[in-house]
């Protein structure tokens, strides 16, 4: 996870995820909101006895968005860290070199694939924003849109031997959704889904029946719900092996009481709230943490 130094609201970013809205308040009021957020929610995180590593963000350049590291780095079981083409071009920005460096000192790191050359050639994959991955059966899930290049996911696919299942989803007004991650949410045993999302019957019943038959009871949520985030959440274990299933405070009070039964019976559910990250900047829990699959030296 990535402590924010400049949260604020990226317009660049704004083009094509409407899950922002402008809050009209000055970037100070947003930083120290957003601040108290990110911490209290690694605080809540380290309380349930889920491991967490942390980086300062820095200064310079002033980075909004480098509270979601998951969009631009990520790790496959095995040892395999992927650095990831980014939409935005002030968002580059937030690949470090050091937080490489670190990882490399206190991980085992069998590949690395740096994907950033297609950024160059208007292409992208922003990672497990554009990508829900089950690791389990090599499968990942994406919503195609102008942060989801067919091409580079198709590349990143045949590269970790993973297949690659694609969808077209919309929002309530009929938008592409700029990531998957804000559409579904993958958990063993289960799999969180917005089927109104997805407009072509043929690729709802294809990812459907993927999702049954690699073993995932599937628990739909519809699109209001999917702009309160339910579909953003992450399935963690903590040091004792309890999983739990981390979601925002909106996304919890955006469920029906039916919903929360179902998803107790795979993970006890951890709410926190981050309402200045989610409006501001279209991303919610899931979006603030990146995996580490990697194995410590």
């Amino acid at each position: 996870m990535i402590r924010p130094a400049a949260f604020g609201f990226n317009e660049e970013t704004a083009s094509n995820n409407f899950f922002q809205s402008d809050p009209g308040v000055s970037q100070l009021e947003l930083q120290k909101n957003a601040l108290l957020e990110f911490d209290t929610m690694v605080q809540t995180l380290r309380e349930n006895d889920i491991d967490v590593l942390v980086f300062d963000d820095t200064m310079d350049p002033v980075k909004p968005d480098a509270i979601f590291p998951n969009n631009w780095i990520g790790t496959l079981p095995g040892g395999v860290l992927s650095i990831f083409p980014i939409y935005a071009p002030n968002r580059r920005a937030e690949k470090r070199d050091d937080i490489l460096e670190r990882l490399g000192k206190e991980y085992i790191i069998r590949d690395v694939q740096d994907w950033t050359e297609y950024e160059a050639e208007g292409r992208f994959l922003e990672g497990t924003g554009s990508m829900v991955i089950d690791h389990d059966n090599k499968m990942i899930y994406a919503a195609i849109s102008e942060r989801t290049s067919l091409s580079v996911l198709e590349k990143f696919a045949e590269r970790n031997s993973y297949q690659a299942i694609v969808f077209i989803a919309t929002d309530k007004n009929s938008r592409p959704v700029y990531h998957t991650n804000v559409v579904m949410t993958l958990g063993e045993g289960f799999a969180v889904l917005c089927e109104e999302a997805i407009d072509e019957e043929w690729e709802l019943i294809a990812v459907r029946q993927l999702l049954e038959s690699t073993g995932h009871s599937i628990i739909p949520i519809t699109r209001d719900q999917m702009h309160c985030f339910a579909g953003n959440m992450l399935q963690v274990k903590n040091k004792k092996g309890v999983k739990i299933l981390v979601l925002s405070e909106t996304a919890y009070e955006s469920l029906r009481k039916e919903q929360k039964q179902m998803l107790e019976a795979y993970a006890a559910l951890l709410p926190i709230a981050v309402p200045t990250i989610e409006k501001v900047e279209g991303g919610s829990v899931r979006c603030m943490m990146a995996e580490l699959f990697l194995e410590k030296k």
